[in-house]
Order: C-alpha cells, then structure tokens, then sequence
C-alpha cells in the first residue's frame, strides 16, 4: 500500500503534512545511520499495521491513524525483548524490586521507546518516503498523565533508570481512566476539565484478564481457635494491564503494570428477585469508581473514603501479584515451589513512593498471618525486612491520617493490625524511655487530638527498614523535624537518597541539538553514565564551543518563541531572558514571589521609560489542586499582572509574563530547552527536592534559587559563582520565627515592596473588580505571611539584577551555561536508583546486555519478530 503526499483524508485533514524541505528536518547525529534495509523493513511494518491492525486504507486513514500505525510498529520491536526479558528474570531467579506507587507522570512513550531501542533515525527516515513528519505524529498521543508532578515524574524516571540497569523491577500503580485534569484558563481563572486520554486507546499497554485478583472491602472479623478471618467483606476484582519500559540500549524491557477496578460477575439477586436490573448494573458500575480518577493533589485527604479504597486497591492487588510471583519463581513454572517465607526479603523488596501505599506493611502482615498461618513475630521480621518507604514531604499536612472510625468499618482487619503493631511499638518505645508519656503520646501511630487518626507516615517509618529523604538537606531536616522521635529511636533506619532524572528523556530526547553539541566533543557514554559530562570542563574557554552553546540556546528559543505564537498568540522576542518557573501552583512555592519581582521591573519600566533594561520574557506555569483556593487566586494574579503588562505600549518588548496553560511533561520537554533562567524560589526548609531545577540545569539555564532541597547539593556541584543563590537559609527561617516575624515590617521599610502591594491591594491589576486580590494582600500583611515571602523579596530582587547585568554579556553567560551543564552528573536518576539498589535493595545492577531477539536463543528457533536486520552503531 502506498502512502501519497497530501491526499486528503476522511475527515478533510491531508494525510501528509511533511517538509518538502529536508533540511528543516531533524537529522541528528546521536541516533546514527539510517540503513536501507532498516528504512524498509519499518515502511513494510507500518504499511502492514495500517492495513490489518487498523483495518484502513490510504483513502479513509485520518492522521491519528498514522500515529497509531506507527506506535505498533515501534511496539514491534520491544514485544520479544519484553518476553525474553520476563524469561531471563525466571531464568536466574534474581531479587525483585516492586516500585509501589499511586502516580506515574510518563508522558508520551513514542520517541522515549524509539531512542531508548536506537530506532529513531529509521523511523524517521521510513516516515519521511512515505510522505509523513514524524514531529507531527509524535504530537497526537495522549500525556499518560497519572501523576500531580513531581513525586509521579520521578516514579517515571526511576522506572526507566531501573531497565536502563538491568534491574528485575515492577513499577506497580493504578490505571486511572482520567489522569490529572485537563487546565484551560477562562477569563484568568483555572478551569478542570477531565482527562479522558484513553479515549482514542492506548498501544503501548496490554491488559491481563488471566491475571485478574479480587480485592475486599468492608465486612467484619471472626477470632476462632487462634485464626482470624475475614468475612462479608464486599469483592471487587483488580485487572491489570502491563505496559512495556525499555532500558537504554540494553535489550532489557521491565513492566510497568497497573491495576484497573472491575465489578464482580455476579449481580446482586436481591435486586433480580425484585426485578431491579438497571439497579443492579448501576451498582456494579459504582464498584468501577476506585480507578475512575487521579486525586488532585491538595495535601488534604482526610476523610475521603475513595482515596483510601485507592491506596488499599492497589497494595491489596500488588501484594497478592507479589506472593505468586515469589512462589513461582522458576523457569516455565506456573504453580508454587515456594512455600517458606523465611527468605521473601532476599527475593523481594517493596519500596513505597510515600506514605499513599503505606497499607502495603498490614496488608503484608494479613496475608502472612492469616493466609499463610505465621506467627506475628515471623511476620513481622519479614514485612520489616522487606518493605523500604520513601518520604517526599516536609510539610506535616501532607502525611496522611486516617480517621479510625471510617478505617474500621472500610478495611476492619487492618484496623486490628495496625492497632497491635502500635501496641508492640509503644512497649519497645516504652522500654527504650521509661517514665517517658510525652514521647509516647507523640510516637504513637494513633493520633487522639481532635478525633482518632491513624498517621500512615508514623506506620511506615515503624514498618519499614529503611526510610530515606530525597535530598541531603531534606533527609537532615527529617531527623530533627517531622521523624525527629523516630530517628532517636532507629537511627540505623535513615538514610538520603537524593533525587535524579533519566538524562534519555531529559536531553537526548527532548533536547536533541545540544545533545549533538555535546556528543561532538565527548562522545555518547554520557547518555548512561551522566557524571561524564565532567569533561565538558576543559571545553569552557573555547570559543568555538561556547558558540555552538549558545547558537543552540538561540535556535531553541526561536522554536519556542513560534509555539507560543502559534497557540498563545502571543510574540516574543527570542534574545530576551526566558525567565521559567515551572511546577505545582503553591504557596510554598511561592510564585507569589516571582510576581511581586515582576511588579517591581514593570514599575521601574514605568517610572523612567528611557533607561536600559534587559528584555525578559516571564513564563509561569502549573496547576492548583480544584479545591485549593489561593492557589487559584494567585493564578487569577499572574494572568491579570500578564495582562496589563503585556499590553502596555510603554513597555513593547522588555517584560513578558505568560502564564503556561496545562503545563504537562509533554510541554516540559518543549520550555526546558529554551530556558535561560530557572526559579527555584521556595522558601528554605519547604521543597523536600525538587526534580524541575535539575532538567534545567541539564538543559543549560542557570539557576536562581534559595539554599533549599536539591539547590543545596546543585550549588555544591557547580561553585556558589554559577548559581545565583539568594534568601534565608534554614537556620535564618527558624531564628527569625523564634525572634517572632513581622512581615509588615519588611512591607514598611521597601518602598518598592510597599508600592507592589499597594497596588494588588488597590486594584491596579483588577479593575473590574478592586476588592478580587484583597484576600492576597491579607495572607501576607495580616496573617503571618508563613513562606516569608516578604523577607525574602530584597535579597531575590538583588539577585536578579545580578543575573540582568551577566545577561548582557552573551560569552560570559553561556559559559556559566556550560558549567552548569558539565555539573549535573550527579542528578542522574541512575545514580540516584544505583545507590536505592546498592544502600536499601540489596540487589547490583547489571550492565550487561541482555541478547537482542534477531540474535535468537540458544536451543530455540527464532519467535517471528519483525526485526531490523542490522542495529544501527549506537543501539
């Protein structure tokens, strides 16, 4: 079948929107040649899938079409190096990891998948004779958005460092029919919209009905001669569905599998008897809600039953996949061999992303002793050993607590269990302090002020063997701070692991040309191994390079500087500062902060016209939990300050401030490229890490920020002279609350602090109506200004006019650039995941490659993938 260039299709769209210019195509040296045979070879694939997986022909196929035609193809190609990697697990029997997490922020997996297997140069090529731009199709798939931000993007990344190791490691999460909301901004104001990005369908999953486990809710329990049973509970049947991640060059594709809820079978005959039937389908529906959708994240969940039903979904799910797995580990087994659980910690080892799958520790306990008649103690050594909790937080709202009543009647038998194993902890805490009742009124897991609460973090840190921050700082502050009891108590216990990001995604992919600058002067071992841009050092005094740097830099923005034209109808110019910040709209971020300064450029543009200034461009993007209100106003602000500045005829060109509407991975990976300058302004002793600070600083911005989260171990990295560091330090935030804070005062003493406020307070930027940013005004004036922004405001405002003055000067800029770029080896996430394998798994990645499936198995015929015939050099 062939494909002709611009044949209109069913839907009126033409088939082919490719260049005819091949030079505005993407030809990148990091991904090799293109070899005929191959080019050919995906041509006859995609033609195949558009014809029998698809069931169209070139007169009807729409583009989706094409996109679809093309993930199979590319699925192809992973499909027999995913079984054999399952087959090589069973195998060698090696320690399994299983990531347990509620939130996987993956984004799109098309051309991850294509530069993870070195495909991409094919492909493209393959597309381009057909008629079709690859950038085209690349932009129809769906974000898999199942994830608020951070915490979900670095489960993502962790996954794909996992594979890209060699690690036997099972990302476990929830299938989520809608994934975080879809943001549109009407008349300023945030508005949700659901995110049905299933509803063209996924290629890149596989469901397992045969795999299908039941899951109970609510019931009671029956004590009978020493056994414990859980009875009348409510069944609803967990069905997963497995999606393929591909490590870096390395033959190996570990699962990502993901659990969706499904009605039992049977209906209620209740309602048959009664002859109800619309009623007793409507209630199985009602059983399918548990996965219907993506908690926004407000760090409130108290109370919320179908959060709790999530988290208990899917760790009841996980273990039960986890204990048949464990049993029958071996090659070509399907029944147990394994029945001693003595030794499930040396073939098993659970890390909880947080305190959302904490229930993992019960529901561990349950299933050892109530199905597999251990006694507690065993049980207990066991589910020690083998669970390891990662904590994300240091805010103390954002532990969980369950309240006790609603607990019991939902999960009962855990209600007891979580109740014994407070009981054992408070003796062991008794006997360690004696005559101690403060502390053990604060270490029990059991919360009394203001009703029974069950703290789900103090339940991890109890149960697990190993608790770990995500950043030096964070991880100190968790001694002294939120565990501080906890650490007197099991200071064997913890450890830090700071945070990474997978370079493949985070420049190869999304930032090819500088990835080719940089392959250019120190060859690809960078794209495993990050902490070889070291050598891009020696290279900061050369002009040559610098330039390529910066010509890089340039070409990214005019890029960026069209999308915004195109789809915010709005020019800007591609040599002012791009100035970013991009993450979860909150007050501890404190865009507040960002806005103020602003403010305070926009006032001095005002008051003398004529002075020089540096053109900057302010972008701010992210989204507000629905129920988060100021989040929201603070929203509202940035579009309302946008909008007057952007249209005042007094500044032309000079201030920008866009706010980025549905900020996503898919838009992170075209702003990050282009960024100049990146805000990481929290305020000390908030942001647990951060991941955002470390993809710019890969992506070369420079950083302006506060000594909080990873900023502190960045600044270490680079030198305090290419990082613009600003604002209190932790020890300054707890001396100035001890000494009591008065933000007014700081409000009184800075007239260009004063005349900003005054003017939110006064309705300068909301003419429609004065009183809308009062309640603004009034967090920071009246009510303690708690992140301290105005403390801070003299100190970030200073250390922008440094960061305006190094502007100025192109050469010196980019080589701080550069600088920066040749410091970020350490936050990779396969640093990161080496040292999660080494300090708490117990297991030692494998850099081996696994044999590519055209080389076949020893002893078997070839499985019939379609296959390129020769890998290109760098696969």
């Amino acid at each position: 079948m062939d494909l002709l260039p611009g044949r209109q299709n069913s839907i009126g769209m033409p088939n082919s929107v490719a260049q005819n210019d091949k030079e505005k195509r993407k030809q990148i040296s990091v991904r090799g040649i293109a070899l005929v045979e191959n080019v050919a070879t995906v041509k006859k694939t995609f033609n195949r899938h558009l014809h029998f997986t698809l069931v169209k022909d070139r007169n009807v196929a729409t583009i989706r079409d094409y996109y679809f035609a093309l993930a199979h193809t590319v699925r192809d190609h992973l499909v027999s190096r995913w079984i054999r990697t399952q087959q090589h697990y069973y195998d060698k029997d090696p320690k399994r990891v299983y990531y347990l997490s509620l939130e996987y922020y993956v984004g799109r997996s098309l051309t991850n998948t294509m530069v993870n297997l070195g495909i991409q140069s094919e492909v493209d090529e393959a597309l381009y004779q057909i008629g079709l731009d690859i950038e085209d199709l690349e932009e129809l798939e769906q974000d898999a958005g199942l994830g608020n931000g951070g915490l979900g993007r670095l489960a993502a990344c962790f996954l794909d460092s996992m594979a890209t190791l060699g690690l036997a490691a099972y990302g476990y999460g929830l299938r989520y029919d809608y994934g975080i909301f879809t943001q549109s901004i009407k008349n300023g104001w945030q508005v949700e919209e659901p995110d049905d990005w299933l509803r063209f369908g996924n290629p890149w999953e596989k469901a397992r009905p045969e795999y299908t486990l039941p899951v109970q809710f609510y019931g009671r329990t029956v004590h009978e001669n020493g056994v414990t049973k859980w009875v009348d509970s409510q069944t609803i049947f967990a069905m997963p569905y497995d999606s393929p991640v591909p490590g870096y060059g390395n033959n190996t594709v570990n699962t990502m599998r993901l659990w969706s809820a499904k009605a039992p079978t049977s209906f209620n005959l209740s309602f048959f008897n009664d002859g109800d039937y619309i009623q007793a389908v409507c209630d199985r529906n009602s059983a399918e809600n548990i996965t219907r959708v993506l908690y926004p994240n407000d760090n409130v969940t108290e109370g919320k039953d179908l959060r709790l039903k999530q988290e208990y979904f899917l760790c009841a799910a996980t273990l039960q996949d986890i204990i048949r797995r464990f049993k029958a580990s071996k090659f070509g087994c399907r029944e147990a061999v394994r029945h001693d659980f003595s030794n499930l910690s040396e073939k098993v080892a659970i890390q909880l992303n947080d305190t959302h799958p904490a229930l993992a520790i019960p529901e561990l306990m349950r299933i050892l002793i109530d199905q597999e008649g251990l006694t507690w103690d065993q049980a207990w050594e066991i589910t020690n050993k083998t669970c390891a909790y990662t904590n994300h937080t240091l805010l103390p709202e954002a532990l969980e607590r369950w309240p006790v009543d609603r607990f019991g009647v939902i999960l009962p038998r855990h209600l007891e269990i979580i109740y014994e194993i407070n009981f054992r902890h408070l003796k062991a805490v008794e006997a360690k302090f004696p005559g101690d009742y403060d502390r053990i009124r604060r270490m029990s897991l059991i919360e009394e002020e203001g009703g029974k609460r069950i703290n789900m973090g103090f339940l991890c840190v109890v149960g697990a063997h190993a608790v770990n921050g995500v950043a030096r700082i964070h991880s100190d502050l968790l001694k002294t701070t939120l565990f501080k009891d906890f650490y007197e108590m099991f200071p064997e216990k913890f450890q830090n692991k700071t945070n990474g990001i997978t370079p493949r995604r985070w420049l190869l992919l999304c930032n090819p040309s500088l990835s080719d600058a940089v392959v250019d002067k120190i060859g690809n071992e960078w794209i495993s191994d990050l902490s070889k841009l070291r050598q891009l050092e020696q290279y900061v005094s050369n002009e040559n390079f610098v330039r390529s740097i910066y010509k890089v830099k340039q070409e990214n923005k005019m890029k960026l500087a069209q999308y915004f034209e195109q789809h915010y109808h709005v020019k800007v110019d591609p040599g002012a500062m791009f100035d970013m910040q991009v993450k979860r709209i909150h007050e501890y971020k404190r865009q507040l902060l960002n806005v103020l300064h602003v403010i305070t450029l926009y006032n001095r543009i005002r008051r003398n016209p004529n002075a020089k200034s540096t053109p900057r461009v302010v972008m701010i993007g992210g989204k507000a939990a629905p129920g988060y209100h100021m989040a929201k106003k603070i929203i509202k602000l940035i579009t309302n300050v946008g909008s007057i500045v952007n249209n005042d005829p007094i500044v032309k060109d000079r201030l920008k401030l866009i706010f980025l509407e549905n900020y996503r991975v898919s838009l992170a990976e075209k702003i990050i490229p282009a960024a100049d300058l990146s805000e990481q302004i929290s305020l000390a002793g908030t942001e647990a890490s951060g991941t955002g600070n470390m993809k710019f600083m890969l992506n070369g911005a420079l950083t302006v920020g506060t000594l909080d989260g990873a900023n502190v171990e960045m600044a270490e990295e680079v030198g305090m002279d290419n990082i613009f560091i600003f604002g209190m330090t932790v020890d300054d935030v707890e001396e100035l609350r001890r000494k009591g804070y008065n933000p007014r005062e700081f409000y009184e003493k800075n007239a260009e602090l004063k005349l900003a406020l005054d003017q939110i307070q006064g309705g300068f930027y909301s003419p429609e109506d004065p009183n809308l940013f009062h309640d603004i005004v009034d967090v920071l004036l009246n009510k303690g200004d708690h992140y301290m922004l105005l403390a801070d405001y003299e100190s970030y405002v200073k250390a922008q006019e440094k960061i305006d003055h190094l502007y100025n000067n192109p050469m010196e800029w980019t080589k701080m650039c550069i600088r920066n770029i040749a410091a970020s080896g350490k936050f990779s996430s396969d640093r990161t995941i080496a040292e999660y394998a080494k300090d708490i798994w117990g297991v030692e990645p494998n850099l081996q490659k696994l044999p590519a499936p055209f080389e076949g198995r020893p002893g078997t015929a070839n499985e019939g993938e379609v296959e390129l015939t020769k890998p290109s050099k760098n696969k």
